[in-house]
């Protein structure tokens, strides 16, 4: 039977609007870098270079309301320096003003408020005994090769310290078969950042942030514990669900849940980007302001009021704003820019 000419353009107008490609949904496209803060950035720069064998990006001071409204601190002056290591980048923040709290004494590796950047080294031998050599403070009791009963991380050996500032770092080796490719190099002693570690309380609840709404992948999971994970972390009984996650490009972002102890403690209600606990994440999006929305309307913590144009690209981009994570943890959304 053949349909009259009204009916069947009925019919294919339906069957077009039926099968019109969904608009992909706004997500971000790679980790562009891991802002550490710092108090003294001369002696920062000092260690990274000349002990870590980063290089100096670039060397930058910005301040002014959109820097106010980018990081909800009034009166910010900050100087930003932009250091590489192999393909990764990390920027040490300094608040000129105003100054902020100082980091604990205290702080553990369970709680809330840690994180780390885990660098790749070539030979962990030669690497731990850099780190002695140079007098830095230990934050695992030695470097733990976890064992090999663990499918996902056994062979692999790692060492947490602490920085010249005392922000928590780690090492980390990967054996044949284990890591991506580049990470077998021999060419350098430090090759590049893997992952930044953060401390969650709900690895499910972290999950609908970075996967749910900024659209992150999950790239792998293990659960980590026995005597060699309580000497890395120097938490006796540390039981970890360990989740990774990936972006397109840069570094992974790994949630550490602790099983066992849940003792560590949430990072304070009241932190401010100039407190000297703050970390923050650098996310590269083409579309920050959809991200934006989509954050907002899950009612999301947003630190900026909205999408910030800046007139400086410190940070390194000129268009973002901040937000924080179930936990606490800040993350920049920004169009990124060169270096």
């Amino acid at each position: 039977m053949r349909l009259p000419a009204a009916a069947l353009a009925l019919v294919l107008a339906a069957v077009t609007v039926w099968s019109a490609p969904v608009a992909p949904t706004p997500a971000v496209s790679g980790v562009d870098s891991v802002v550490i803060s710092v108090s003294d950035m001369s002696r920062a720069v000092a260690f990274y270079t000349q002990v870590l064998d980063f290089r100096v990006v670039n060397d930058r001071e910005a301040a002014g309301s959109d820097y106010e409204h980018l990081l909800g601190v009034f009166g910010a002056r900050i100087r930003v320096v932009r250091l590489q290591l192999g393909d990764e980048a990390i920027d040490l923040l300094e608040f000129v003003a105003p100054r902020g709290r100082p980091l604990p004494a205290d702080l553990g590796s369970n709680d809330h408020a840690f994180q780390h950047v885990a660098i790749i080294v070539s030979d962990m031998d030669k690497a731990y005994a850099r780190l002695r050599q140079n007098h830095v403070e230990h934050a695992s009791t030695g470097p733990q090769l976890l064992p090999d009963w663990n499918p996902n991380a056994g062979g692999i050996s790692a060492f947490y310290f602490r920085d010249s500032e005392g922000n928590f770092l780690e090492i980390l080796h990967f054996p044949p078969g284990k890591g991506a490719a580049r990470w077998q190099a021999r060419d350098a002693l430090f090759l590049g950042i893997d992952h930044t570690a953060i401390v969650v309380a709900d690895t499910e609840a972290s999950l609908d942030y970075y996967r749910d709404l900024l659209g992150l992948t999950v790239a792998g999971e293990s659960d980590n514990y026995g005597t060699e994970q309580e000497h890395l972390n120097n938490v006796f009984g540390a039981r970890l669900r360990i989740t990774a996650l990936r972006a397109q490009s840069g570094p992974g972002v790994e949630l550490l849940e602790y099983l066992t102890p849940r003792t560590g403690r949430p990072i304070p209600i009241d932190s401010e980007a100039n407190d000297r606990w703050y970390w923050q994440i650098n996310f590269s999006a083409a579309q920050p302001e959809a991200i934006f929305e989509r954050l907002r309307a899950a009612h999301t913590t947003l630190v900026s009021p909205n999408v910030v144009t800046l007139n400086t690209t410190a940070l390194g981009f000129s268009r973002g704003f901040v937000a924080r994570d179930p936990d606490g943890h800040a993350s920049a959304i920004a169009t990124t820019t060169s270096p």
